[in-house]
């Protein structure tokens, strides 16, 4: 169905606001762009003369030895460095070699250059080989975020990143496949900077179609700065995709399979050509998975408490293949030594066909059998997305703390179609078949530019200021037919169309620095939004408002043992563009998922407080408190016939207390443990369908993830996971966990890995949750084909030189794992 957005009055996002914003932004910084000043130059070179490339240079202030510049020498041992004309010492290092210090000198306004740098081989060359046999852990805990590091680990061969976070500390994959951290909904998933704007079942199914292969870590932060976008209430989960360091031309494939009750294939391709001004870099993965959902219901109609009007039982099967292309080309070109420009497109196709089998009994107040039939269908989803990105990263220094500015321009199409044929067959009593065919078609843009500046202060502070403009369109269209008796008709109840459209101007200023030996950072962001929500030939809904987003975190060293983390931020909420939209998705006959549009943002104060011992030990109390929190209902539905509908809905009130301890221990040389305990109490308070809700309930989510090194260039890991009993609003899921376990290999002198895995070792992955209403309760089991064996291949080919990382370009780092917004 053709896309035509017709002009629409009454919606005017703020033009002249938002490019205010960035103008403001912009200009100051350019000015200073041209500026030049001293350099001191000199060659680096070993006792025979032969030049050493890749040294380190150092420039140190001569009072203090404090470090002002680094730079790197070239192919002939060259280098330069720029600085302001003083008294300086320097030094140079490179693997293998004992560190050079100079004399002091004195750096003048028309430059200086050194005589040769002479670096004398250390005693360590003279081993005939080194075995590194250490690697990262799976998990390291940070003042502010813990990371997932999923390149290294076994388990990852043949996993997809979903998989991934549901083994990780204090991320929760709850019933509908809604994603939680440290026991909240409301999360802001980003991949290499860029938000993902999905939810729920979307959500899962893209990271479903993202290969773990392709990820080199993830990072799990609760109270992320004012950097990030304001949206994400229970923090944020950004994803890092793999990206090779190596010098020259070079590259991996691999390959793996695994089995459960059905195969899971999947491979790629990673190529990059790095120089020391140009990047070029390309990957392509292919997974091809077959399994199954098999989801058991039980619901009770009731008319009056205890009062049982209706007893549906429902089994349903649902197989599925996946099938996805995974793609992503790019370029960084630094045109000179502080300046890089980067130009990258992605793309992720995916395409997920389903045959459903589902049968349906009925009974009567008094459980006598009523109605009986079967319902078999075939859907099939393609959902091609791709995006672009322009950025700039400019460091006005060679030195760390130097001015940076960073400015990126995005662009995304998401798209979906979605197909279904859903026949019921009516047993009894008998009667003619029906059909419903559906044809669902979306498409998703989102357009965003943001600019961030960093500008160094006296005594060591640091003030970030930035600015963002981001418009999204949402346009959905869905027509459903009915054929019985040969007969096809249009059902114009539940075909339409809706469109949603979303503007956020954004602006933010942050403080950080040091007072009195603490860490302090203080910062605030202000976002402007401009929503409308139409249904073609319904309602429409305008909505316009400007909220502050304060960030503040403190950090305190009371010891060489003992430091404390203090933090406060309030975050938003807006509901996804699924969320909102009102059309239908049917799951079976009996069951079809809408949006809400009449679903408001939920918004949340946070506050936590951690303790580290010896920089390793880490205990955290949190505090959040969320109004109009969004939870997912299951309810009757106006159509009659028994049919629910699942949709999201907004409470009341949400209260979360957390304790957090994470131990790091190194049991023997070869054994390590990280142990993970959360440990929380979450309340409710709402209403829906006359159904009053002020329920809370302690639960716990463990995680133990051993990972061992053993002879001959084999290691292991064996992670665990424990999840209790929890409430989520009208919900209350039962235990849950799963063990996992995987061996790696070295093989062809590091340049191959092999490794095999199980995952669900004991299959404890399957979900019950029931929900509890004044008028319904629905009981259901939802399991997977989550215990599969998988045995994968690595090879690496190229260079294997590894680029030294530019301490220069430090701030502008920073700012590639921030969010892009929507």
């Amino acid at each position: 169905m053709p896309y035509v957005a017709p002009a629409r009055p009454g919606f005017a996002p703020h033009t002249y606001l938002r490019w205010s914003l960035l103008s403001l932004v912009l200009a100051a910084p350019f000015s200073l762009l041209a500026q030049s000043r001293p350099a001191l130059t000199g060659t680096v070179a070993g006792t025979t003369g032969a030049p050493i490339e890749y040294a380190t240079i150092t420039l140190h202030r001569a009072a203090d030895s404090a470090v002002v510049k680094t730079e790197f020498s070239d192919g002939q041992g060259g280098f330069r460095i720029e600085a302001a004309s003083g008294r300086y010492l320097v030094s140079a290092a490179q693997v293998g070699f004992e560190r050079y210090w100079s004399p002091v000198l004195a750096l003048p306004a028309e430059g200086l250059t050194l005589g040769a740098i002479k670096l004398t081989a250390s005693q360590a060359t003279a081993l005939k080989e080194v075995k590194v046999k250490g690697r990262k852990p799976q998990f390291e805990r940070l003042a502010d975020r813990t990371i997932v590091n999923v390149a290294d680990s076994p388990l990852s061969a043949g996993a997809t990143t979903l998989d991934v976070l549901g083994r990780s500390p204090g991320v929760t994959l709850g019933a509908g496949d809604n994603l939680s951290l440290r026991g909240r909904q409301g999360v802001l998933v980003v991949i290499d900077g860029k938000r993902q704007p999905m939810s729920g079942i979307e959500l899962a199914e893209y990271l479903r179609a993202l290969p773990a292969e392709q990820v080199q870590s993830i990072e799990l932060i609760t109270n992320p700065p004012v950097q990030y976008d304001a949206q994400g209430g229970a923090g944020v989960i950004a994803i890092n995709l793999k990206k090779d360091q190596r010098l020259g031309t070079n590259g991996s494939a691999n390959a793996s399979y695994g089995r459960g009750e059905y195969g899971k294939f999947t491979s790629g391709l990673s190529l990059n050509h790095r120089s020391k001004k140009v990047n070029v870099f390309g990957n392509y993965a292919y997974t091809n998975r077959d399994g199954f959902i098999r989801l058991d219901l039980d619901r009770h109609f009731l008319a009056g408490p205890q009062q049982v009007a209706a007893r549906v039982v429902i089994d349903n099967e649902r197989l599925t293949e996946l099938r996805s292309h995974t793609g992503r080309v790019g370029l960084d070109f630094a045109p000179t030594k502080r300046t890089t420009l980067g130009v990258s497109v992605s793309g992720l196709a995916s395409q997920t066909d389903s045959r459903i089998d589902s049968k349906a009994q009925f009974y009567g107040p008094a459980g006598e059998p009523t109605t009986r039939y079967t319902s078999l269908g075939n859907q099939d989803v393609d959902r091609p997305n791709g995006a672009a990105n322009l950025n700039l990263r400019h460091a006005f220094a060679d030195s760390a703390t130097a001015r940076t500015l960073a400015a990126d321009a995005d662009y995304a199409r998401y798209r979906t179609t979605r197909l279904l044929a859903l026949i019921s067959l009516f047993e009894q009593p008998a009667r003619p078949a029906a059909l419903l065919d559906g044809d669902q078609r979306s498409l998703l843009t989102i357009q965003s530019v943001k600019v961030d500046f960093s500008e160094p202060l006296p005594h060591r502070a640091r003030l970030e200021a930035g600015a963002k403009v981001t418009q999204v369109t949402s346009d959905n269209d869905v027509a459903f037919v009915r054929t019985t008796r040969d007969v096809a008709v249009l059902d114009p109840a539940i075909s339409n169309r809706f469109r949603y459209d979303e503007n956020v101007n954004a602006a933010y200023l942050n403080l950080k620095g040091k007072v009195a030996g603490n860490a302090l950072q203080v910062g605030v962001r202000a976002e402007q939004t401009n929503t409308l929500a139409e249904v073609e030939g319904g309602t429409s809904r305008e909505r316009h408002y400007l909220q502050l987003f304060p960030s503040a975190s403190l950090q305190r060293k009371l010891s060489e043992r003992h430091a404390l983390v203090m933090s406060l931020a309030r975050r938003i909420d807006r509901p996804s563009y699924a969320q909102l939209n009102p059309l239908r998705e049917y799951l079976d006959a009996t069951s079809y998922r809408a949006g809400n549009p009449d679903l408001v943002p939920q918004t949340s104060y946070n506050f936590e407080v951690s303790h580290t011992y010896r920089q390793k030990f880490t205990t955290a109390l949190a505090y959040a408190r969320t109004d109009r929190p969004f939870v997912n209902a299951v309810q009757p539905s106006d159509d009659g016939g028994r049919i629910v509908v699942n949709r999201d809905v907004n409470l009341s009130t949400q209260h979360l207390y957390t304790l957090t301890l994470a131990a790091p221990l190194e049991l023997t040389k070869w054994w390590t443990l990280y142990a993970n305990g959360f440990f929380y109490y979450n309340r409710y308070q709402g209403q829906l369908s006359n159904t009053r809700l002020n329920r809370g309930q302690v639960a716990c989510n463990l995680t133990a993830n051993n990972s061992f090194t053993l002879p001959n260039g084999w290691s292991a890991d064996l992670n665990a996971f424990y999840e209790s009993r929890e409430v989520y609003g009208f919900q209350l899921v039962r235990p849950r966990g799963q063990v996992a376990a995987g061996v790696q290999k070295s093989l062809w002198k590091k340049q191959g890995t092999f490794r095999l895995n199980v995952a669900d070792v004991f299959y404890t992955t399957p979900v019950t949750a029931t929900s509890t209403f004044i008028n319904f309760t629905e009981t259901f089991t939802t399991a997977q084909d989550n215990r599969v064996v998988t045995a994968a291949l690595t090879y690496r080919f190229g260079n294997s030189k590894v680029a030294s990382a530019r301490r220069r370009a430090a701030g502008a780092e920073e700012e590639l794992r921030r969010a892009a917004g929507q």
